[in-house]
Parts: C-alpha cells; structure tokens; sequence
C-alpha cells in the first residue's frame, strides 16, 4: 500500500468528529493561524477554501449568516455577483486555467459541505487536473501551499479592485 503524507490534514480529520462551536464563514479566521481572506467587500468577502479540490480553490461568501438565495438582499446579490467575477478575473489573471467551475451546493444533500451559510465556489480546472492520483488513487496533489495562494491572489484582487471600483 502506498502512502501519503498529509500531516496538515489531521486537524481537519479530528476536529470533523466535532461540531464547530460558530460557524467557520460567519468567523474565518476562528482557531487558525493562516489569513484565508483575500478580499473583503462591505457585505461579502473572497476566501480560500482551507481543503481545495485544486490551487486557488476560492469561494465568495456573503458576512449575513443565511441559508438560501432567496434569502439575500438585492445589495447582497450585487455584491456577491461583483466578488464572483472578480475571483474569476484574479484566478485567470494568476494561474490561467482552461476553465473554471463556479457553483453553489445548498443544503447537505446538494453537497453543502457548510449547509447554513451560503457560499459561492470557484475551482480552477485544467484538462490533466483529473490524473491517475485522483481517478485510481482517490488523492488529489496540490503543489501550491496556502499561505503562498493567499500571497500571489491578494496583490491581484487589490489591482482588480482599484481598476474596476468595486
């Protein structure tokens, strides 16, 4: 049997077993020490996703803890729509992908790994991401640390921001 070492994957595979005392979106920083902020809005921010299906893995989340679409403000959709592009902008902008998926799960039956507060999720994809490693071994091999995606996106979120005023 082959083996991985994912030593970073045993906080996410204890802390499982328990329920977050608040939720993870309506507090992103709560119990880290990496910043997955990359961008803030007024009602909206841009983080990453702390266990990425691929590199850049971001998800657009609104600051209102809620549910479902219909439960947004017209402000809300605004914004979140303004962040979304924006991260579809950044992502292209840093590691010009072949495509990118952009999705939301709502509910736990739809995917909804977060099923009470709604978010917004932008994957990278390229045509070799779906490789051996994924398709047999079920192992997924991301070459990019966090805090070095956080790093290389910041910078492009703040250009695209002043550039396009939002």
């Amino acid at each position: 049997m082959d083996r991985l070492w994912a030593p970073w994957r045993l906080s996410y595979v204890t802390a499982a077993q328990v329920p977050p005392a608040t939720c993870i979106f309506c507090d992103p920083s709560a119990g880290r020490d990496l910043d997955l902020v990359v961008l803030r809005g007024e009602r909206a921010y841009v983080i990453l996703n702390l266990y990425p299906y691929n590199n850049g893995h971001l998800m657009v989340v609104p600051n209102r803890h809620l549910a479902a679409l219909e439960t947004l403000t017209p402000e809300e959709q605004t914004e979140l729509m303004h962040l979304t592009r924006l991260s579809e902008m950044a992502l292209n902008h840093a590691y010009n992908p072949q495509g990118i998926n952009v999705g939301i799960n709502l509910g736990k039956a739809a995917g909804a790994g977060i099923e009470n507060h709604l978010h917004i999720h932008l994957v990278p994809r390229w045509s070799g991401d779906t490789n051996f490693m994924t398709a047999v071994g079920e192992t997924r091999v991301l070459p990019e640390d966090l805090a070095a995606t956080a790093d290389r996106l910041r910078p492009i979120f703040e250009m695209l921001r002043a550039r396009t005023g939002v």
